[in-house]
């Protein structure tokens, strides 16, 4: 019953990103396992990237349950859609339920994302990951599929304005191979495999990228390190401890 949600909320997401013209770059969904468990691991730089993330396990016929914050949950509109499509809500403050949640979904044979950054990256670059998806990976028994995104922050992204307009904008998505949880490994030394992994696919999307800026004005969705005037990890850092 929960996916007469899901499947006309991904059919109206295909119509919105018709009408918004965007360019889809897509490769790697092959490594989404077709069936059983997995934790589908991604960087987060826009409020969006769920909805991108999920678009990759289509091909294999996968619906993916994200964890997200409680918040969205109460919301009047995206609150009954989150639950009917079972997602799972995470309070910040009591983390241990929204795990068990996770850990039973994944048990289940259901896809899990996790954003192990907790919240968007400003800075548009990779901030540390927390060990949680790989602790889900080794408990439940099963892979972690690490992946990324780009070009989302420029439709919706923490401190911009929304750019819902037809702006043919590219988005690029990258999804790597299955990473193993191994019980006998640090849930520490996983998410570390994990973080560079999906720093790789990361770096993949910006080389793929087919434009650039398209002039002083319109550097601010691109990080410092590759000539944009996004904030530096160390600028958001002193912003946020003010």
């Amino acid at each position: 019953m929960a996916e007469l949600a899901y499947r006309p909320a991904i059919g109206l997401a295909r119509t919105l990103f018709k009408a918004w013209d965007l360019q889809i770059d897509c490769k790697g969904s092959e490594n989404i396992p077709r069936t059983g468990g997995a934790v589908l691991v991604s960087n987060h730089i826009s409020y969006l990237d769920f909805i991108f993330d999920g678009l990759a396990a289509l091909p294999q016929k996968r619906l993916v349950r994200f964890m997200a914050k409680e918040s969205v949950f109460r919301h009047k509109v995206s609150g009954p859609l989150m639950r009917n499509m079972k997602h799972i809500p995470v309070d910040r403050k009591q983390g241990e339920a929204a795990y068990a949640h996770a850990l039973e979904s994944l048990r289940s044979g259901e896809v899990v994302g996790v954003f192990p950054e907790a919240t968007i990256s400003q800075s548009f670059t990779l901030k540390s990951f927390k060990s949680g998806a790989a602790r889900l990976a080794q408990e439940a028994g099963v892979p972690l599929i690490p992946m990324a995104v780009w070009g989302t922050q420029r439709l919706w992204t923490k401190g911009h304005p929304r750019n819902f307009k037809r702006s043919h904008t590219p988005i690029t998505i990258r999804v790597g191979e299955a990473i193993e949880a191994s019980r006998d490994k640090y849930a520490g030394a996983i998410t570390r495999q994990v973080r560079e992994r999906v720093q790789e696919l990361l770096e993949a999307a910006q080389r793929a990228y087919p434009v650039r800026p398209k002039g002083p004005n319109d550097t601010w969705w691109m990080p410092a390190h590759l000539g944009g005037t996004a904030p530096t990890p160390e600028e958001v850092k002193a912003a946020e401890s003010r």
